[in-house]
């Protein structure tokens, strides 16, 4: 029996620092930890400094050939851009080089791919795919139809992208104008769930923040903590992009008191347009919180950078005005004070499960500060309420008088309103 040779794929990546741009480094090795994602070899990595982008081939010609030579001597089979490219930057590099170029986007499109587990983020992440290549489908079609370096292992979508090359422009666009359909009656129900916890008047709070910044461990944590089953644990590893799908769970406090916490897609620096258009939906889950948990791995010397990143696309999908609280987690290994609270800060370790009680107190100040404290005297032929009160709100004691039940307890605004009449006191 012949054996399938397995083709390594080994890149060589490549950047331009634009005028001194300070978080240049960082952004290179994200770009690095991006290919080993999808089990690229990195053999090398050539950098240049220049005021501006070259239109025809994003770095200076001369550096084709540094690149060129470098290519053969290190036997690779792939080029891997630190930005955008666009149609004819592709076409040119892929000329002049004799092998597959790929940029960052595509390489977050592919990570995307891999990580899509539920048909809505496989649509949102096919509809991402298709934006990129239709004003690339000359450049791309050249690129497929090259016989040189193999990028046969990691980039799926070059062999997903052959079968969607196959189609016309037209094509893709029937299927772009499809899938936004479809995922515009995913938005609805969405839409509808969230009138509906609305309407229950169950707060939601939203964890957001910067890939890998360990978003799952602290929803993990939190479902732990409060004795929540095992089953309703999300998954979480130390890679970029685990979670792709939201996770929303009900977090039950011991005294009644509840909330939903949501988990969404981490952010990353240059997070393709296409992306986070498609992800928007999904994100927006963050949009319609009462509050936001900003996760922050404060171990990563570039962590300032990462929130600047995450308030950046925030902002671009239109999450404004929502309380923040500021979660710097993996204190441990930062070799800072915690657990600590400082105003709408807080320094953590969810993986050693430091400093959880002093988050949920903060979420607890934040969002249920509109529960009010009073006593009901509530009749004895409406133990209805008393049943539904003793499930919904925080009942301190109970007592029982000729006229009824005395409840003191604290409940919700909206529940107070309800049953104002039975309020003693008043």
């Amino acid at each position: 029996m012949k054996e399938i040779e397995v083709i390594v794929e080994k890149g060589i990546l490549v950047g331009v620092n634009i005028q001194n741009d300070s978080n240049f480094e960082y952004s290179m090795v994200e770009l690095k930890e991006l290919a080993r994602a999808l089990e690229v070899e990195v053999v090398g990595t050539i950098t240049q400094n220049l005021e501006r982008v070259t239109p025809s081939h994003y770095v200076g010609t001369g550096k084709i050939e540094e690149i060129k030579r470098f290519y053969d001597e290190s036997e690779a089979n792939l080029v891997i851009f630190n930005d955008e490219l666009s149609p004819s930057q592709i076409r040119n590099l892929e000329r002049d080089l004799d092998t597959k170029v790929i940029d960052r986007t595509m390489l977050i499109l592919d990570i995307f791919e891999r990580r899509a587990k539920t048909r809505e983020a496989k649509m949102q992440v096919e509809l991402a795919q298709l934006q990129y290549m239709l004003p690339r489908l000359v450049g791309l079609h050249a690129s497929l139809s090259r016989q040189g370096g193999g990028t046969g292992g990691g980039f799926r979508n070059r062999g997903a992208g052959e079968t969607k090359l196959e189609l016309d422009r037209r094509k893709i666009e029937d299927q772009i104008a499809k899938l936004r359909k479809e995922l515009e009656g995913v938005k609805e129900q969405r839409e509808t769930q969230r009138k509906q916890r609305k309407k229950n008047a169950i707060p939601v709070v939203s964890l957001v923040g910067y890939t890998n910044a360990g978003k799952s461990t602290i929803m993990n944590q939190l479902l732990q903590k409060t004795g929540q089953l095992e089953n309703k644990q999300v998954f979480e590893k130390n890679m970029l992009f685990a979670t792709l799908e939201t996770s929303v769970r009900n977090i039950e406090l011991e005294d009644n008191k509840s909330f939903l916490l949501t988990d969404t897609v981490g952010f990353v620096s240059k997070l393709p347009h296409h992306l986070v258009k498609a992800f928007r939906s999904t994100l927006e889950e963050a949009k319609n919180a009462d509050l936001l948990l900003h996760v922050v791995d404060v171990s990563n010397e570039e962590y300032e950078f990462m929130i600047e990143v995450t308030n950046q696309t925030l902002k671009e999908i239109d999450v404004v005005d929502v309380p923040t609280i500021y979660v710097y987690n993996k204190s441990d290994q930062a070799n800072v004070n915690y657990p600590l609270v400082s105003g709408n800060n807080i320094w953590i370790s969810a993986k050693e499960g430091e400093g959880l009680d002093e988050l949920v107190q903060m979420i607890r100040q934040r969002i249920f500060a509109n529960y009010v404290k009073c006593q009901m005297l509530i009749p004895f032929d409406r133990g209805e309420i008393v049943s539904y009160l003793n499930k919904n709100a925080t009942v301190l004691s109970t007592e029982y008088e000729e006229e009824g039940t005395v409840l003191s307890l604290e409940l919700r605004e909206s529940d107070y309103k309800k049953y104002e009449e039975f309020v003693l006191g008043k």
